[in-house]
């Protein structure tokens, strides 16, 4: 069903999407999760982001999908990769990773219409402790807030146990960056936030679809983008890491669209 033509809304102008639309964001959340294992083989040091990136681009092409990145807003990439303490949004290119370099990748494709939203974090070599560990607070972050979804609750509830935790972790949640809703675009109403108050905001629905995806650092929230208007980073330098799933509401929780099948959503996974 063309969201075009679906004239379910909430107030707030958030899409509730049909119970057979779950078949299809099931289908491109696969085919993103499956990209990200897949590639997970190509991240070590002396590999370069844009070999990773160039990977994934022929991935999406042989699967017969399309990049929902390239040629979004002039972005020329099938992904996004975010180094040590570049937050979201790092643009491919020749930087060499070297041992002990976290990264983030992040790839959306469109599948029969459907998009497909997930990032997870890799590590080039050797893990370090410090970096370790935020990697984990981020992942648990990104669960908890998953585990809040359910008809009733509020984005506000989700915002809540993701912050709640990662502060008292001693960490920080980003709050320039947000999740977003997705179907058949791209980027839709709600904004979720990784922050906020238990009980504020707009109802969680059965059928509303939408990203969580926590970013957090080792040291302050606050980030600049770069003079390529893309790169967002650290203002104190600090390392950044992000998980993102998409999801969708049921009638009694959520189902989560972009799930490893190889089991390899966490860097540790070997």
């Amino acid at each position: 069903m063309d969201d075009k033509h679906d004239g379910r809304m909430t107030k707030e102008g958030i899409r509730l999407h049909e119970s057979a639309d779950f078949a299809g964001m099931n289908k491109a959340g696969l085919l993103a999760a499956t990209i990200l294992d897949e590639i997970a083989e190509h991240v070590f040091p002396g590999q370069t982001t844009a070999e990773i990136d160039r990977l994934i681009t022929e991935k999406v092409a042989a699967a017969g999908a399309q990049s929902a990145t390239i040629g979004y807003r002039g972005y020329q990439h099938a992904s996004c990769i975010s180094v040590n303490h570049v937050v979201c949004h790092g643009i491919p290119g020749p930087k060499v990773l070297k041992s002990g370099d976290i990264l983030n990748i992040d790839v959306t494709v469109i599948v029969d219409g459907w998009f497909g939203d997930t990032s997870r974090m890799f590590v080039a070599g050797e893990l370090p402790r410090k970096a370790e560990r935020l990697i984990q607070v981020t992942y648990d972050a990104l669960m908890l807030g998953i585990e809040a979804v359910r008809p009733g609750n509020t984005f506000g509830d989700i915002g809540h146990a993701i912050q709640s935790y990662v502060e008292s972790q001693r960490m920080s949640v980003v709050r320039d960056f947000c999740g977003h809703g997705l179907g058949r675009v791209f980027h839709a109403p709600p904004n979720v936030l990784h922050y906020g108050r238990a009980g504020q905001g707009p109802r969680l629905e059965e059928g509303m679809f939408f990203t969580i995806e926590p970013m957090v650092n080792l040291g302050r929230p606050e980030t600049k983008v770069l003079a390529d208007d893309w790169t967002a980073v650290t203002r104190d330098k600090s390392l950044s890491a992000q998980f993102e799933h998409s999801i969708g509401v049921t009638a009694t929780g959520f189902e989560i669209f972009t799930l490893s099948p190889a089991g390899r959503f966490h860097p540790t996974w070997a």
